[in-house]
């Protein structure tokens, strides 16, 4: 028999709700304006032309058409070149 009472739960087992942040529209799908393309934190994604960035860095369709991704490079303001993807509305 136990000789102390249960002091409530474990400490351990909270935890915070999925974000579901990611890609939400592939390549080649049809967007129609208003449609959220990518959900993510900071700028993974940059928008191209017919895309637009929300407040919460959120990639969204401004026009009907087709999505696509693409690649370019990028020149900081240190002059260093990289890599990044741009999605856009055709």
């Amino acid at each position: 028999m136990a000789h102390v009472k249960q002091k409530g739960g474990y400490k351990g087992t909270s935890d915070s709700e999925s974000k579901r942040l990611g890609v939400k529209l592939s390549d080649g799908q049809p967007a129609r304006a208003g449609n959220i393309i990518v959900r993510q934190r900071g700028t993974k994604v940059y928008p191209g032309a017919g895309v637009r960035r929300g407040k919460d860095d959120t990639l969204y369709a401004v026009s009907d058409g087709t999505v696509r991704f693409s690649s370019k490079q990028k020149v900081s303001f240190t002059g260093k070149k990289r890599r990044v993807k741009i999605v856009s509305v055709e």
